[in-house]
């Protein structure tokens, strides 16, 4: 039989670490009832942030989808204009 590894790493305010370790630890108690799951653990390690917030991929789409946009916008304005001219 084959397993499969499921790491998952998360940053959070260390003054809510506690919290979201006992929502986690109850996040999986709730999979173990539909999944088996073998072992496991839950480590928490101090870390200094740049401070800098990186964007997420879901928000790096978004952009992309806003600039398409603006782009076909754009294009659709430069062609009407252009039809303008001809006709």
């Amino acid at each position: 039989m084959k397993y499969r590894k499921i790491d998952l790493e998360l940053i959070v305010f260390s003054d809510e670490s506690d919290a979201v370790v006992a929502e986690l630890n109850s996040a999986i108690d709730r999979l173990e009832e539909k999944h088996t799951i073998f072992g496991g653990l839950i480590e928490t390690i101090p870390v200094e942030h740049s401070g800098e917030r990186r964007k997420s991929a879901l928000r790096h789409v978004l952009d992309a989808g806003g600039t398409a946009t603006s782009a076909v916008k754009l294009a659709a304005q430069k062609v009407a204009g252009a039809y303008k001219k001809v006709i």
